[in-house]
């Protein structure tokens, strides 16, 4: 073959790359922020009995929950400014991410709340509290304990899903680790870099993750 490694240009540019991480984990944490309170929003909506909530609820999850990501975001970033609607690359991300990541957790959330049993909500109304306060101190604390486990799963893969934002040249990581292979033609080298970068974030959310789990878990 006659390729030889050589990691002295990724270990040159590894700030570049740490930067880019960084950048990766912000866009995560900030989508993952917005989009559970959409996938909140909408969880509560599609176990209603009201029609009118559950219909554009439904709607919603169908359309998001079948269009590639990266569809969205060529979307997003290239077509809304035609009709007068435009961000920046890194908001564009950010909005695209956060209405994907509502959607799948919408799905999450909706499994845990269907898991309560239905008696606290009638505990709670027979003891004077509103169905916001049911909802709000009751019904999403234990929804939330209960979908722990997927919704770390969901997490991470949102967080992977972060590589794409490259499509539009947000210096995450992968836009990063591209421009490094330019420059230095090093392939192997920058790609094998960017991948332990990556399982070992994911390492350590799921890590995280199983510490919250078990901080939160119900005594025996």
């Amino acid at each position: 073959m006659g390729y030889t490694l050589n990691f002295t240009a990724v270990w040159r540019n590894f700030d570049f790359l740490l930067s880019g991480l960084a950048l990766s984990l912000g866009l995560a944490v900030v989508s993952i922020v917005i989009g559970a309170l959409i996938g909140l929003v909408l969880a509560f909506a599609l176990t209603s009995k009201n029609r009118i909530a559950v219909m554009p609820a439904q709607v919603y999850v169908t359309i998001i929950r079948n269009l590639p990501i990266l569809v969205l975001v060529l979307f997003v970033f290239f077509a809304l400014p035609q009709l007068g609607f435009r961000l920046d690359k890194v908001r564009s991300f950010v909005l695209v991410l956060s209405v994907y990541s509502g959607a799948y957790l919408a799905e999450v959330f909706r499994a845990g709340l269907l898991s309560i049993p239905k008696g606290l909500t009638e505990a709670g109304l027979s003891i004077g509290l509103t169905s916001m306060q049911i909802r709000g101190s009751i019904i999403a604390p234990l929804m939330l304990r209960n979908v722990l486990p997927s919704l770390s799963s969901t997490i991470i893969s949102l967080f992977k899903d972060t590589s794409l934002a490259a499509a539009i040249a947000v210096p995450e990581l992968t836009f990063a680790a591209r421009k490094i292979n330019v420059e230095s033609f090093r392939v192997i080298e920058t790609w094998l870099v960017t991948s332990a970068l990556y399982v070992a974030t994911c390492f350590l959310i799921a890590a995280l993750m199983r510490f919250v789990e078990r901080r939160l878990a119900l005594p025996r």
